[in-house]
């Protein structure tokens, strides 16, 4: 079992580096591997809307995002951690994750999501939320803490210094790996949720 961790800051080691890096020790020790993925300090343009991805099966720009796509299509779950900007996510953030939800042509039904969230002070909540809407619409199931999954501080040093912001990433871990488990269990035991056909309904 594998889980794509997204650092969707520009400082490669920064907060939310810093943030994830508690996930991921508490994913490693229940046997879960793991792998960061750069993503906020790359140039990365956003969805120009051209659906060439719906015939040729990727983005028709070749860069990260078809990179991490296969990656995207085997892992059991994905966590999206951005810095806070302007009460929002990294705009490259959104770029890389509107084009790799839309692009990549595979079921994420049952792949566990979890956002995580790095501020100075303030735009947590309206950030985690924005990331959220992401796995919703996708049939993913969420993974959840202690407390809405946010660090505060401006240092690395400042975040380790937010014990409570620290211990919620390392519940976020363990709740995140019980919940994978368990999916897969499921799986094994009754198989994925029937679906239906796709209907769309356009009122134009």
């Amino acid at each position: 079992m594998k889980v794509l961790l997204i650092n969707g800051s520009p400082n490669i080691k920064g907060c939310t580096y810093t943030a994830l890096t508690e996930v991921e020790k508490t994913l490693n020790e229940a046997e879960i591997e793991t792998e960061i993925i750069q993503v906020g300090s790359k140039d990365l343009r956003g969805c120009i809307g051209c659906r060439q991805c719906k015939k040729n099966g990727k983005c028709v720009f070749n860069d990260l995002v078809n990179e991490v796509a296969p990656k995207f299509a085997e892992c059991d779950g994905i966590v999206i951690g951005s810095p806070v900007y302007f009460a929002s996510a990294n705009g490259t953030l959104i770029s890389f994750i509107d084009r790799l939800f839309y692009s990549v042509p595979v079921d994420r039904s049952m792949k566990v999501g979890a956002a995580v969230v790095s501020a100075r002070r303030g735009g947590c909540s309206a950030t985690f939320d924005e990331i959220n809407k992401y796995f919703t619409i996708s049939g993913m199931p969420i993974a959840s803490s202690q407390y809405w999954n946010s660090v505060h501080g401006y240092t690395p040093e400042d975040v380790y210094a937010d014990k409570e912001g620290c211990q919620t990433m390392r519940t976020l871990g363990r709740n995140m790996a019980f919940l994978i488990k368990s999916i897969q269990l499921g799986k094994e035991e009754y198989g994925l949720p029937e679906k239906e056909e796709r209907v769309s309904t356009n009122f134009i």
